[in-house]
């Protein structure tokens, strides 16, 4: 069918990844199994937990591609695993519990999605360690572990429940928004903003376009237009930089540990882009959350609240109001 598609993901436990691509929206429907093994014969749990087969523990997720896109899921799988970790995912050790992504063989266009998405996270994750090949033979798995944890409620994901709940609550589809080439990068920005996404580099506090900026609307990354911030959510900081109680929607910043400079810091990178946007702060006083998103005014680019709809944001306007 022209509206239902198919990607394998081992993310660890498919109990988990299969309790997270159930409830994205979009997935039609969703099965446990071992994937790019030995032989149908040795497509047994006891068997596979030996660690000698090659199997993975692998969720095939049927999705209408007309809803959602292979990007967004894949974003979403990304988020929820350990991408620099080989043979494991949380506790679960094993070749088994290996991350992968697979596709149909004659499927070109999932295998440039996932070549595509999986160069954004190589830039995020040096030690990349996620397998990235067609699917070669794929058996469910027992009857027990399908729904696993629909029909056992408190029971084992090493996937945090909430970090579920939010990324099927995403609305933004990174697929709207693709990371130029590097070359179309260089050309579509100024020195300034070429040295803060593309090289982490700083502004000067109170030097910068919109430190002390005032007016409704949305930013997004200056690289792929993707939504990040809102106005809604801005707040008078005295960093000397742009202050963000919190992003639109979690999803669409990911976070990284930076220990540059001597400091132990969580820096702020884009989802789609992985342009790097500034750094978060817990425990700020001046916050309405008390989270603190300090972010840099060249990796932004502001939609008035009157424009967004011209610019094509306009779906995204209760996020300002």
């Amino acid at each position: 069918m022209a509206d239902r598609k198919t990607i394998y993901l081992a993310g660890g436990c498919f109990w988990g990844m299969e309790y997270l691509m159930s409830r994205m929206p979009g997935v039609l429907a969703t099965e446990v199994g071992y994937a790019n093994g030995t032989c149908e014969a040795d497509a047994v749990y006891r068997t596979v937990c030996e660690g000698t087969t090659g199997f993975r523990e692998t969720v095939m997720v049927d999705y209408d591609p007309t809803t959602t896109s292979l990007e967004k899921l894949l974003f979403a799988f990304f988020v929820a695993i350990d991408p620099e970790t080989p043979n494991r995912q949380g506790n679960d050790v094993g070749t088994q519990y290996q991350a992968g992504i697979y596709w149909d063989p004659d499927d070109a266009e999932s295998a440039e999605t996932v070549r595509r998405v999986a160069d954004v996270e190589r830039r995020r994750h040096p030690r990349f360690a996620v397998e990235l090949e067609p699917i070669r033979n794929f058996f469910p798995a027992e009857d027990y572990h399908q729904d696993y944890l629909v029909k056992n409620p408190g029971g084992y994901c090493h996937i945090p429940f909430a970090l579920v709940d939010a990324l099927s609550k995403s609305t933004v589809d990174p697929a709207a928004f693709t990371r130029p080439a590097d070359d179309e990068i260089e050309a579509l920005l100024d020195d300034a903003q070429t040295a803060v996404t593309q090289h982490a580099a700083t502004e000067p506090p109170f030097r910068n376009e919109f430190w002390d900026f005032d007016e409704p609307g949305i930013y997004v990354d200056v690289v792929t237009g993707e939504p990040l911030f809102s106005s809604r959510d801005k707040f008078a900081s005295s960093c000397g930089w742009p202050a963000f109680g919190r992003a639109v929607e979690p999803d669409v910043v990911r976070e990284k540990l930076d220990t540059s400079h001597g400091m132990v810091r969580q820096e702020v990178r884009s989802r789609a882009g992985d342009s790097h946007l500034g750094h978060v702060f817990d425990g700020d006083p001046e916050s309405p959350t008390g989270t603190r998103y300090c972010i840099n005014s060249a990796a932004l680019r502001f939609i008035p609240l009157a424009e967004m709809d011209a610019a094509g944001y306009g779906a995204f306007k209760d996020m300002v109001r």
